[in-house]
């Protein structure tokens, strides 16, 4: 049973978020009565780190994330462990929700169709668990995890996305379900744009947030997920002439990575060209502004409730995008414009303004939320918490990552190195990259003389993470010890 902590005064609970230093953040918290901190949590579809005006492009306008990196602690090494199938979004969500790795993460939550209704999943989820400690729980958007998981994390909810691809002008949402149930005869068209549409549920909950109780606003938008097509003010703001290619466009991926023709990968011809690839991105980012507005709008209605000051706000993306990067569009791969993402946190008496570089994924969130509002971490979470690093108490939570692609593409970096290996229809290649000289990994060391006991031991570091993570894949064994599964056709995305 996990322990209450209900009975946490101010005090305490300031003591454990803040490592035992009250200053101004008592201050600025006696005024709103609440004992735990409220969460507001923004996630947004397909937005890989390098989209950010205030860190590192400043090609797109991003006026409303450059202040949560302002106000709060920006992760600039964030990253998503990768997918188990071609729906990226899915495990990366399912991930995020559970605290669990990539291999550990129940299938009733990335594949809950295919899930026995007596099945009892051996995890919990973190808003289910807020919600066990007496949060009000709310959530509008994008959940790609089933009707059942969403009926135990959630108290509350509006405008609600169960799966599948969809127009932002007429995304198939359904109403709150006190049963659960959310039976599909119920679902209808939402008659706003996407991310108007979830943010306008957003202000509405915040306009009646409670004061009595904390609470947890999940905010889950669809864009900048394709199909990309911001609204004309949004779209006028980027010439694609003006874009500027990323170095490491290439008009095909130089090989097969196992998923070259999937659905992301269909939305533009082959080869790529620059044209077309500089149409792509400014439509991406002309997503990606729109979104932001809106993002400010919740912002501003949290200013309205007057509770901004006890809240936490979470910003992420759940996994990055190619887009013309090594001659791929989605996310079907391990190159750090798939895997890596934005992460922000802040609020709540947190230091503002500040930068980690810390190594760190998605799936530490849940934990990290655990020890911000004194709730006892669950044995099944396997992130780590960020909240040392919040406090400067650590500068780092791990030395390397570890990365999966489905079957047939395994990755692991350090602070300086990644590593990936292939294994598609039983053809074998190896990728070596210096991050520190070539962040945009252009340029594979793999062959070069000298590479050979680097190769070994980042391979060893890669072994070791299959292990600790029960990965199926062994690389000792001939064609990695797999064979193709029923479910593992190539070309399905979501």
């Amino acid at each position: 049973m996990i322990n209450s902590i209900k009975s946490l005064d101010r005090r305490q609970w300031l003591q454990r978020i803040t490592g035992g230093s009250l200053t101004a953040a008592l201050t600025r918290l006696q005024a709103s009565g609440a004992a735990r901190p409220n969460i507001l949590f923004l996630l947004t579809d397909d937005q890989r780190f390098s989209t950010l005006n205030a860190i590192n492009n400043s090609e797109v306008q991003t006026p409303t994330m450059d202040r949560l990196v302002r106000n709060g602690t920006a992760f600039t090494s964030a990253g998503i462990m990768g997918g188990s199938i071609g729906g990226v979004c899915v495990p990366s969500r399912a991930m995020l929700m559970t605290g669990q790795t990539l291999f550990h993460v129940d299938r009733s939550i990335v594949r809950p169709e295919r899930v026995r209704p007596e099945e009892r999943p051996p995890y919990i989820m973190f808003p289910e668990l807020l919600r066990q400690q007496g949060y009000e729980t709310f959530a509008t958007g994008k959940w790609h995890n089933g009707e059942k998981t969403f009926a135990r994390c959630f108290s509350a909810g509006e405008n609600i996305f169960f799966g599948g691809m969809a127009n932002h002008l007429a995304v198939p949402v359904t109403d709150f379900d006190p049963t659960g149930e959310y039976p599909k005869s119920k679902r209808y068209k939402g008659e706003k744009f996407s991310s108007e549409l979830f943010s306008d549920s957003a202000v509405k909950f915040l306009g009646k947030a409670p004061k009595d109780k904390p609470w947890l606003a999940y905010v889950a938008y669809t864009a900048p997920h394709d199909p990309r097509m911001a609204p004309k003010e949004y779209a006028a703001l980027y010439a694609p002439a003006k874009i500027k290619l990323p170095p490491n466009f290439l008009p095909e991926h130089p090989f097969d990575n196992g998923d070259l023709r999937t659905r992301d990968e269909q939305l533009a011809p082959w080869p790529r060209t620059p044209e077309v690839i500089r149409e792509h991105i400014a439509a991406y980012y002309a997503m990606i502004t729109h979104v932001d507005a809106q993002m400010g709008r919740v912002l501003k209605a949290l200013e309205e409730t007057g509770q901004a000051e006890n809240t936490i706000v979470v910003f992420a993306g759940d996994n990055g995008l190619a887009l013309g990067q090594h001659g791929l569009l989605g996310k079907q791969n391990t190159y750090e414009h798939s895997v890596r993402v934005p992460l922000v946190i802040g609020g709540a008496g947190l230091p503002k303004g500040r930068r980690s570089g810390a190594m760190c994924y998605l799936y530490d969130v849940f934990p990290t939320l655990c020890d911000l509002t004194g709730t006892k971490t669950p044995k099944t979470v396997e992130g780590s918490s960020l909240a040392p690093l919040l406090r400067g108490q650590a500068e780092k939570v791990r030395d390397s990552m570890f990365f999966a692609y489905r079957d047939f593409q395994r990755a692991v970096k350090t602070d300086r190195w990644k590593l990936i290996l292939y294994n598609v229809d039983g053809r074998k290649r190896t990728q070596l990259f210096d991050l520190r000289n070539d962040p945009a990994e252009t340029r594979n060391v793999a062959a070069e003389p000298g590479q050979e006991t680097r190769i070994r031991e980042l391979t060893a570091l890669m072994k070791s993470w299959m292990k600790k993570t029960d990965d199926a894949v062994d690389l000792d064994k001939p064609d990695w010890g797999l064979k193709p599964a029923a479910d593992s056709k190539r070309g399905k995305s979501e």
